[in-house]
């Protein structure tokens, strides 16, 4: 066996430890499943565009729409390691097995945030600290958010191109009146780093809320190409 095809089966088991055990009791309509896309953009030195769309199901195959969300804001790059974002969201939200093909409610988000990486051995730490200001059809709400994400590297020394890695993460959500738990969310996924700036990740979603628990599994890229114009012309 050559290196590349165990290199190609050592993803798919990995991909199987993460994504499959969840789903082995579980009916159809129990397990969700998002598809997600991710981009920030370099366009200065100091400045990146964020993108991100997310097709949310609420079923395992994706024929039962729960959410589309379209996410975007401008990045203000601290340091190397900070960055702070404003930007605008919109979520549209339908019910289960929804006859209708317009959604049942249209959410109109604004967001800020604060992220910070650190790296403690091979081990990178992401701290994303988020403010929501969000309009439910007609129902103003404020909610803060904290999530702590582990990029690991498995096959390589750092988060490089090659690199297969595992991503973790825990997110509380708050609401600033009436209830104030609004939700947790706890992942886990293996990746995949294609190139320096193209990566995915599959892997599975816990999301407990006040009265219920649902798994979705996790099918996302990340796109983070320089859209600045400073690397052109540098190689030859």
């Amino acid at each position: 066996m050559t290196k590349k095809s165990r290199f190609k089966n050592m993803l798919i088991f990995l991909a199987a430890l993460v994504v499959f055990p969840s789903l082995s009791s579980a009916n159809e309509d129990d397990v969700g499943n998002w598809l997600m896309y991710f981009g920030t953009n370099k366009i200065d030195d100091k400045w990146s565009l964020h993108t991100e769309f997310q097709f949310r199901n609420h079923t395992l195959v994706p024929n039962n729409t729960e959410q589309l969300l379209f996410r975007t804001g401008l990045n203000y790059h601290l340091t190397d390691k900070k960055m702070v974002t404003a930007g605008y969201a919109y979520i549209p939200s339908y019910e289960f097995n929804s006859e209708q093909s317009d959604p049942e409610k249209r959410e109109h988000r604004i967001w800020q945030q604060y992220i910070q990486n650190d790296k403690v051995g091979r081990v990178k730490l992401e701290h994303r600290f988020r403010y929501e200001q969000r309009w439910i059809e007609g129902d103003y709400r404020d909610r803060l958010r904290y999530r702590l994400m582990l990029f690991i590297p498995i096959n390589k020394p750092v988060m490089q191109k090659g690199a297969v890695f595992l991503g973790l993460y825990n997110e509380i959500f708050l609401n600033t009146r009436d209830t104030i738990f609004d939700r947790n969310r706890t992942y886990g996924a293996i990746g995949y780093q294609i190139s320096k700036d193209i990566s995915f990740q599959v892997g599975m979603l816990n999301q407990q809320l006040n009265e219920s628990n649902k798994w979705y599994t996790q099918f996302g890229l990340v796109y983070n190409a320089d859209f600045s114009g400073s690397n052109r012309g540098n190689s030859k």
